[in-house]
């Protein structure tokens, strides 16, 4: 008839996947189709309050709605799990620390992961009108700190250095601490060579806000020393400041390695003609040399 399943977000209630609802083509093994044990999103199709009947559906869920729907778990299962340390440590009943702090969370935020990630930067911003205990307070305080760190976000922006006065290489130096000197404790900005004349400038914060804007003084700041009058150099930006992903950063890696081979010195480029030369000069004698 189908399967039997324990929802998980609602006290491991009783319901039931039909056979009709588990998959949109033709079945033609239930055992490869589900598990014992794993987890899946469904989506309740009918509730019968007088039986006790929950109806679900596994078909009907899209890929995109089941990320979503796993997503969500795995931030509330962290939740809950967090809570649940911080009121065992400080003997706090759960039930009422949900009621003081998890629910609303939920209600305000959205989520109340979302609101704790926040209150590791700014406590004070997230928990203050809880009222919640001192001790009680700084022990959430602390483990989310340790369970929920933010991530840093990477800000990168990609430019043009070029000088064809007299100052050269010293000029694009000047150009690049000057933009370095744009650094923050929160926002530490770092100039690499990509390849001749492209510079990268990156920065590494958790406001991503605040690092698109440290980026673009970096910016102005190597175009002033660059285009001085003394210098006469100029800067032209390729990319603008933005908040990378890792494939991006996978892909500036791979371009590095391979300007880096290709500039690498390859084992017997210059030996053979040096070695040459050397010895039919060591194997003649001087005039007058016995």
């Amino acid at each position: 008839m189908g399967a039997y399943v324990s929802l998980l977000e609602y006290d491991n209630k009783e319901g039931m996947i039909l056979l009709s609802e588990l998959s949109r083509r033709r079945i033609r093994s239930i055992a490869k189709l589900i598990k014992v044990g794993r987890v899946e999103p469904v989506m309740c199709l009918r509730v019968d309050e007088e039986k006790g009947y929950i109806d679900l559906s596994k078909r009907r869920v899209s890929p995109e709605e089941a990320a979503a729907a796993e997503d969500r778990y795995a931030r509330s299962r962290l939740v809950a799990t967090l809570i649940g340390h911080v009121a065992d440590v400080c003997g706090v009943d759960l039930l009422e620390l949900n009621k003081r702090l998890t629910w609303p969370l939920y209600k305000e935020h959205g989520h109340a992961y979302d609101a704790l990630r926040q209150a590791a930067v700014d406590p004070d911003a997230i928990l203050g009108k809880y009222n919640l205990e001192p001790a009680l307070r700084d022990r959430l305080i602390k483990d989310v700190k340790q369970r929920l760190k933010p991530h840093p976000h990477k800000v990168r922006a990609d430019v043009e250095l070029r000088c064809h006065t007299f100052a050269g290489v010293d000029g694009i130096k000047a150009a690049m601490r000057a933009a370095a000197a744009c650094s923050t404790d929160d926002c530490p900005i770092e100039v690499r060579l990509i390849a001749a004349p492209v510079y990268v400038l990156t920065t590494m914060t958790h406001d991503k806000r605040g690092g698109l804007e440290a980026l673009a003084r970096a910016i102005e700041a190597a175009r002033a020393a660059l285009e001085a009058p003394e210098l006469g150099g100029d800067l032209a930006v390729r990319e603008r400041p933005r908040v990378v992903s890792a494939e991006d950063e996978k892909l500036l890696a791979e371009r590095m390695a391979e300007l880096e081979l290709a500039n690498a010195e390859i084992d017997g480029d210059d030996s053979g003609s040096g070695d040459e030369d050397e010895a039919g000069m060591g194997s003649g004698k001087v005039e007058g040399e016995e």
